[in-house]
């Protein structure tokens, strides 16, 4: 279970923190690395802050069967979330998320302001890196805590679920930054929408199958039944996005032969 939990949060904070490091970039870029940087370490540690103390507060005080119960329901509207936007987006409904279309107006955004490059600390660069990591990150703090807590039977193995789901986070976030440094641009090539699909179904699946045993429904073959409860969410996405993907062709027909229509009568 802690492979899963590390690697459920790996991938669900890898998609955060592309997102947070386009406006880290853009900062860096418009303003001044320092500021970036000094803002992006203060969210960083803010998240790190939030973790240890939500973490372990949730561990003792709060019964597992109730913590399980309330964090699978909140894992489910979390995971259907990113299910939402990664099915409207892969059957052509909703238009891809395009990192560089929003490095450009946040850019262009900072600019408008007048801000110019100096080598001192910004507030306002400063303040901007820590919002981008900050927002950002409190989703990927809820998930680390959530799984975490949730996926083990004792306080100890909670306590070390927690320590997965964080170095599993911390990897994504080390990896993002490495890569961005490198390559000095928004991180488009990243499958961003893949990822989301995917975490969206693992959040989905383990927020199920939590929610039901805080419900003390015996699920066959205990954790082994997490993959059936993927396999079947995967299946249901499939399904949608095709069956949207012919509502959206027929609307576009439909629309098509009314604008012919006009054109003869008129």
């Amino acid at each position: 279970m802690q492979w899963a939990v590390a690697s459920a949060a790996f991938l669900a904070s890898a998609v955060e923190f592309v997102e947070a490091f386009t406006i880290v970039l853009v900062v860096g870029v418009t303003m001044n690395w320092r500021s970036s940087l000094a803002g992006a370490f203060a969210a960083a540690a803010t998240l790190a802050v939030i973790v240890a103390t939500l973490g372990v507060t949730l561990v003792k005080f709060v019964p597992l069967d109730v913590l399980r119960l309330v964090v699978g329901i909140i894992l489910i509207l979390f995971g259907l979330k990113w299910l939402k936007k990664a099915i409207l987006r892969y059957s052509g409904i909703k238009a891809l998320h395009d990192e560089e279309a929003i490095f450009e107006e946040q850019m262009a955004e900072i600019r408008a302001r007048g801000e110019v490059p100096e080598a001192r600390f910004m507030p306002f660069g400063v303040a901007l890196s820590y919002k981008a990591v900050l927002l950002e990150g409190l989703e990927v703090a809820f998930i680390v805590i959530t799984f975490g807590s949730s996926a083990a039977t004792t306080i100890a193995q909670q306590t070390s679920g927690i320590a997965s789901a964080a170095l599993g986070a911390a990897v994504a976030g080390v990896l993002v930054i490495l890569v961005g440094a490198l390559v000095r641009a928004p991180l488009t090539k990243v499958p961003e929408n893949t990822l989301k699909f995917i975490v969206g179904i693992m959040l989905t699946s383990f927020g199920t199958f939590w929610a039901g045993e805080g419900f003390k429904v015996d699920w066959p073959y205990a954790d082994l039944f997490i993959v059936g409860l993927a396999a079947l969410y995967l299946l249901s996405s499939f399904v949608l996005v095709l069956w949207l993907r012919q509502v959206k062709q027929h609307r576009e027909l439909e629309t098509s032969s009314r604008n012919t229509a006009v054109h003869v009568q008129k």
